[in-house]
This record gives C-alpha cells, sequence and structure tokens, in this order.
C-alpha cells in the first residue's frame, strides 16, 4: 500500500489534482495486483486532455516497475477498461517496457483508425515523470500512444526511432482519434 501511495504522490506532483480514483475490487486484476486502480486527471491550464494513468500496475515483486498513462481528448471509459487488460497482462508475466506495443482489439474511439498502443517516453512531462525511486524498486512511467495499424507495420520495420523520428516530423495530434497514419 505504501507503494501505491508513492505512486500517486508522483503522478499529483506533476498533473496537479486527481479527478477520479477509479478501484473495483471486482475486477479479476485485484487477484493480482490488490490495490490497482486507474487514476483519472482533468483538462487543465497546463494541458488540454484528460489522462488516464494506472496506479499500482508496477506490483511488489519487480525490480522495476511500471506504470502507463494514456492521453484523450474527452472523457472515455474504454480508456479505463484498457488500462485495466493491459495492467492485468502484465501482472501476469508479460513483458511491457519502452517500444513495445499493444494490440487495442478495437478503436480507442469509434470510428478511429487508432486501435494499437506505443508505449514511449513520456516527452510532454519529461524526466520529471519518468522515474520514481523508491526503497524497494524503481518505477518507470511511460505514454501508450495511439497508433494506427500501418504505423504498427512501420516501427516493425524501421525501428521506433523511425516511426518517432515521423511523428515529430509531422508534428502529428496524439489526442486527434480521428487521424490519418502518418506514414
Amino acid at each position: 500500500m505504501d507503494l501505491i501511495k508513492k505512486i500517486e504522490e508522483h503522478y499529483l506532483i506533476n498533473w496537479g489534482e486527481c479527478t477520479e480514483y477509479i478501484f473495483n475490487d471486482k475486477e479479476p486484476i485485484h487477484n493480482l495486483l490488490p490495490f490497482f486502480k486507474v487514476l483519472k486527471f482533468k483538462p487543465n491550464e497546463k494541458r488540454n486532455s484528460w489522462i488516464y494513468a494506472t496506479c499500482g500496475m508496477s506490483g511488489k515483486d519487480k525490480e522495476q516497475g511500471l506504470e502507463l498513462f494514456i492521453l484523450a481528448p474527452t472523457e472515455n471509459n474504454f480508456l479505463i477498461n484498457l488500462l485495466v487488460a493491459i495492467a492485468h497482462y502484465y501482472a501476469s508475466g508479460n513483458m511491457l517496457g519502452l517500444g513495445h506495443t499493444v494490440n487495442f482489439g478495437c478503436a480507442w474511439y469509434e470510428n478511429s483508425k487508432c486501435d494499437h498502443g506505443l508505449i514511449s517516453l513520456p516527452y510532454l512531462d519529461g524526466p520529471e515523470l519518468e522515474w520514481l525511486e523508491t526503497k524497494s524498486t524503481n518505477i518507470r512511467f511511460l505514454w501508450l500512444i495511439p497508433i494506427t495499424e500501418e504505423e504498427l507495420r512501420y516501427k516493425k520495420e524501421n525501428g521506433l526511432e523511425a516511426l518517432e523520428n515521423i511523428f515529430e516530423e509531422t508534428e502529428f495530434n496524439y489526442i486527434d482519434p480521428f487521424r490519418d497514419s502518418v506514414v
């Protein structure tokens, strides 16, 4: 529970007030991560997007923990379920980290071409958000960016850096669910 408090405090220091703590102990994930929850942050004067963030995905048995967050233009409860599913996958012993991708199983918004996620550095928040060191573990906070099937293929063929370079060159709108592929 102490680790959960530290993760919450880390988010609050970086993003300010949390709008909602979403915890449902009926979810199967609580068999693996009993204190897991998703935190929701509303837009503010610094950021025009909603933020959904895992809290407790790191668990207590990992040498290096991982927490993920996703940005959205509007409130979107699908993202809560998406983060719960990804956390369950991770807590079940599967590897996730920088440069990995996940299949959402459907579009993150209806009629969106983005149905996968790229785990990336928290470029908008920098190193202040990326790392939290505790006595028991180091936790890395990474950004889950929705991407298209074409962008996923491009990343597999050309590498993470090549895809991120195209993102930067095109100045793509990372919170636009209806954006076209950049490749």
